[in-house]
């Protein structure tokens, strides 16, 4: 990931709403959730949570997939964690072995069904 990426993607969810949606969709799994079901959780309007979740979309953050009329909004893991990564590329002076337990703790993939 490249600083523009980042700072787009921090920017995203330096926003109460959207680090709220975004930390309900990390909650919810690769499933994800419909549209309407995190507006309502969120209590927002559909129409400005459909601009919120474009916002995270584009950052990066937030993947989606239609099913009949139904839009679903997955955390996306891969883009979490290239932030992440970005965030800690030069942690302990470079050195990755300085730091391997504090970057092992932050490596980031959805849990495997029935694990």
């Amino acid at each position: 990931m490249d600083q523009d990426k980042a700072v787009a993607a921090l920017a995203a969810l330096a926003q109460d709403t959207r680090l709220s949606v975004f930390r309900l969709l990390v909650k919810a799994g690769p499933d994800g959730m419909i549209a309407g079901s995190v507006a309502e959780a969120m209590d927002v309007p559909p129409s400005t949570m459909s601009h919120h979740l474009a916002k995270l979309e584009q950052a990066g953050l937030v993947t989606s997939w239609r099913t009949s009329r139904l839009i679903h909004y997955a955390a996306d893991y891969a883009g979490m964690q290239a932030l992440l990564t970005f965030l800690m590329a030069d942690c302990c002076q470079g050195d990755p072995r300085a730091c391997s337990d504090l970057l092992s703790a932050i490596a980031c993939a959805p849990i495997a069904e029935g694990a």
